[in-house]
């Protein structure tokens, strides 16, 4: 069987985050581990509290992880400190890890910043440059390009920067500040766009854990990054298409809409 591991933090809601990424990989026919870097005290209205792991407790947990069941494939979430990216970065090139999938959440969909400036400094400094894939959406890629993004075309130039930047395929998520739910992928010289339309759904979160996650799961399985974001957008679109509708805010998606389906294979 295929294994995948994720690095990010806990939710205690179960919508993002950790919980997240393993219902993802799980439903997507990949046996999920885990590096938890912070724990966090949340709910579909919003995270009370927040508690960070040490990175020398964080780098215990990759190591038990790859020293037993090496991962095929690698998922980092949301990472808040420079210390624990440090740690990350440094672990993944020592085992010489595997397709790595980084989701640079840096800033929310309101605009605010989600860590520190520093933090981002190592992020583009070490992890970046070590990940095989980058997903970030319109607000992270304009942090991660240097420009603004208000078109599809821009979409390109800047998932097209950042490639050239960090030597990795580039995902720009459409959904923010672009009308519809278009993604564009850089790979080399290569230009994919994979069309999408917006869900009625009010209940989103955990939208950029799941796909990540799911695309990490589909590279472990063996499927060309291409093929891998394909069958990750439908899979998270048949989650927020299930219109799962749980808590009083923003509810998580139906990752196990498709038990027994085709996304297993």
């Amino acid at each position: 069987m295929k294994t995948a591991l994720s690095i990010a933090g806990s939710d205690s809601c179960g919508g993002a985050g950790i919980q997240a990424d393993i219902k993802t990989i799980t439903l997507n026919g990949v046996y999920a581990s885990s590096a938890v870097t912070a724990l966090t005290a949340q709910n579909t209205t919003g995270v009370r509290a927040v508690y960070e792991v040490s990175p020398e407790f964080l780098g215990h947990q990759i190591d038990a992880v790859f020293e037993d069941i090496r991962p095929d494939a690698v998922k980092i979430g949301m990472v808040s400190s420079a210390a624990l990216i440090e740690i990350i970065a440094e672990r993944l090139l020592f085992y010489k890890a595997e397709n790595i999938v980084v989701d640079p959440v840096m800033v929310a969909t309101s605009g605010a910043r989600l860590i520190s400036e520093d933090a981002v400094s190592i992020l583009k400094e070490k992890l970046l440059p070590v990940a095989h894939v980058i997903t970030p959406n319109i607000p992270e890629a304009e942090v991660l390009s240097d420009m603004r993004i208000i078109s599809r075309d821009e979409m390109a130039l800047a998932a097209e920067i950042i490639h050239h930047r960090y030597h990795s395929a580039v995902l720009v998520k459409g959904g923010h500040s672009v009308s519809d739910a278009t993604d564009i992928l850089c790979f080399g010289s290569t230009f994919s766009t994979f069309e999408g339309n917006k869900i009625d759904n009010p209940n989103t979160h955990g939208t950029g854990c799941t796909l990540s996650s799911a695309i990490a799961a589909n590279l472990a399985k063996g499927y060309t990054i291409e093929d891998a974001v394909r069958k990750a957008k439908e899979y998270i679109s048949g989650a927020l298409s299930a219109m799962l509708d749980l808590g009083h805010g923003s509810g998580p998606m139906d990752h196990a809409f498709d038990y027994n389906g085709k996304f297993k294979n």
